[in-house]
């Protein structure tokens, strides 16, 4: 917000909670955004509604008014965080808010007549991390080439938002965060209006755990029952990502066991007891335990505080509810990175050894036969000469990984983002009643961590930092975010001419009459930032390719068929 920008000119609406009142944004964009920061969706889930499910925000009382001052982000969900993208922002239990985005219009808002397009942000963070002001939603919406209105929010993570257990299901405890990322689509549906946004057409997108989330929300099927949104952007992330198991599951037991013992809980204290002494107990102490339980298993990617089968929001195996057609059909856009494991997996893994322990840890049910395959899959690169998993050249000269490192960053790839993204692709799409639009972002950044999880975040939002590395990645940049506005406005990725950039024209994956499944793969020949003297012949690489779906298709398929054991 300028300094100089005073009440009277501030953006104001009127909500039925009070009048937010908001800032006008003038940054890299070429439009200026009006944006109405930190507004309540829920009451504080503090004190007494700790572990509850989310309360509805009170509406102001009649002849009351209240005044919102929405010139800054609410607080973040305590965590610890692991990447620092986007402002610094207070920590606080009381997280629920919400963020909403328009393009300014000279005059006042009054001026637009036709409801716009709505995309809702689900921030990512692994259920343990992360918060909504990580996405530069206003840039998204200042660059759109079609107005729209955003919306980014805050939900309850880790412990606070995710604690499985037999025990946290008979309290109504699971899933909270879910619970809240249902009633900021409530919130939405009920105000969005108000903002000139259309709550008939609305799409939700969403980053690793916010496309988990959406997925899971996409799933959430009940006959006769409309959904609270119409499209989905489901990046890195899908219902059958990982594992998602009953809240009885043996390793939720052990960690809640353990996140009980961490805050200090008498063992003697009987079931009725535990949440109400969760509850009395500070938040620091809430979250230093939180932290040290999640820290514990996350070397073995086992991550504490995830979603679980409830029976009420993820009524049942995500699998079975795609096989069983059991899911709200509409547009998806979905894909995944090509290295997905590098920000996650052992970098230092040396030995075959440590490859196959790792596995056995991480899915205890697979069998001998399995952990052959996975072998055979990925071979030893220190034993099989055909291996493409070598650490050779400028890696193994500047990289520092130890000699499996290639290896099992492919294969936790496949198995925890590629193969769930591309069963998203083909069962949603195999249905025929909406498009499915699958990418590959190929983009390599760094010599380490090449096509990272999440790195096309910051082009999607058209990021000035980003954009100003060269003209190829303000291209790539300008592309991407084309498509994906485009998509939230029509529905097509194709719909909206653009910001001036031609694009290929984007094809669903399953496409009437063609027996290809295709895809559309970013940056893929772009290694300006991985190879000195890249683009010598002086052509710019292409932003964006339509190709046949073939990548790892043949891991990806193994992993498609291990799927139950990662759902019990």
């Amino acid at each position: 917000m300028s300094a100089m920008q005073d009440s009277e000119t501030r953006p104001r609406v009127t909500l039925p909670q009070g009048t937010a009142v908001g800032i006008t944004q003038h940054g890299a964009y070429p439009n200026p955004v009006d944006a109405f920061l930190g507004i309540p969706y829920a009451q504080p889930p503090t004190g007494d509604r700790r572990f509850r499910p989310p309360v509805k925000v009170e509406a102001a009382a009649p002849g009351e008014e209240k005044i919102i001052d929405a010139s800054k982000f609410g607080p973040r969900a305590p965590a610890k965080q692991f990447l620092i993208i986007g402002p610094k922002l207070e920590e606080s239990e009381d997280c629920l808010t919400a963020n909403v985005f328009r393009q300014a219009v000279a005059g006042g808002q009054s001026e637009k007549k036709k409801l716009l397009p709505v995309a809702v942000y689900m921030h990512g963070g692994a259920f343990n991390r992360g918060n909504a002001a990580m996405h530069d939603t206003a840039s998204m919406v200042g660059w759109s080439a079609a107005p729209l209105v955003a919306v980014s929010f805050g939900y309850r993570i880790g412990a606070l938002g995710f604690l499985p257990s037999s025990l946290s299901a008979r309290e109504g405890a699971l899933n909270l965060g879910l619970k809240d990322q249902i009633l900021l689509m409530e919130w939405v549906q009920e105000n969005i209006k108000l903002f000139g946004g259309d709550k008939d057409n609305v799409t939700l997108i969403g980053l690793s755990a916010g496309a988990h989330s959406i997925g899971h929300h996409l799933l959430n099927y009940e006959e006769g029952k409309p959904p609270l949104f119409h499209r989905a952007v489901m990046e890195s992330g899908a219902p059958t990502s990982r594992a998602v198991r009953q809240p009885d599951a043996e390793i939720h037991e052990q960690q809640f066991a353990d996140f009980l013992e961490a805050v200090k809980c008498p063992k003697v204290t009987p079931d009725s007891e535990v949440f109400p002494y969760l509850r009395s107990l500070p938040l620091e102490v809430i979250k230093a335990a939180h932290t040290k339980v999640f820290y514990e298993y996350n070397p073995s990617l086992r991550w504490a505080f995830q979603p679980v089968i409830d029976g009420e929001i993820i009524r049942q195996r995500p699998i079975d509810a795609w096989r069983k057609g059991q899911w709200h059909k509409m547009p998806i856009m979905t894909g995944f990175n090509g290295n997905e494991g590098s920000l996650y997996v052992n970098k230092q893994m040396d030995s075959s050894e440590q490859f196959t322990a790792f596995w056995k840890t991480l899915l205890p049910q697979l069998s001998d036969e399995d952990v052959a395959k996975i072998n055979e899959l990925y071979p030893d690169p220190t034993t099989d000469p055909s291996s493409i998993y070598k650490v050779e050249g400028p890696l193994a000269e500047k990289g520092g990984v130890g000699k499996m490192y290639k290896r099992i960053e492919a294969a936790y790839a496949h198995y925890a983002y590629v193969s769930p993204a591309r069963q998203t692709a083909h069962l949603a799409g195999s249905q025929k009643e909406a498009p499915v639009y699958l990418y590959h972002w190929a983009l390599e950044k760094t010599l380490v961590n090449g096509a990272a999880h999440g790195e096309n975040m910051l082009y999607e939002v058209r990021d000035p930092d980003t954009c100003r590395v060269s003209p190829a990645q303000d291209e790539l940049s300008r592309v991407l975010h084309a498509y994906v506005t485009s998509f939230i406005c029509t529905g097509d990725p194709n719909g909206v001419p653009g910001d001036g950039v031609e694009r290929p024209k984007w094809e669903a994956h399953s496409s009437n009459g063609r027996d290809k499944k295709m895809k559309m793969v970013f940056g893929r020949n772009n290694k300006e930032f991985v190879e000195e003297g890249s683009g010598g012949d002086g052509k710019p690489p292409l932003p964006a390719e339509l190709v046949e779906d073939i990548w790892a298709k043949t891991e990806s398929d193994f992993w498609w068929d291990k799927v139950e054991i990662s759902q019990q």
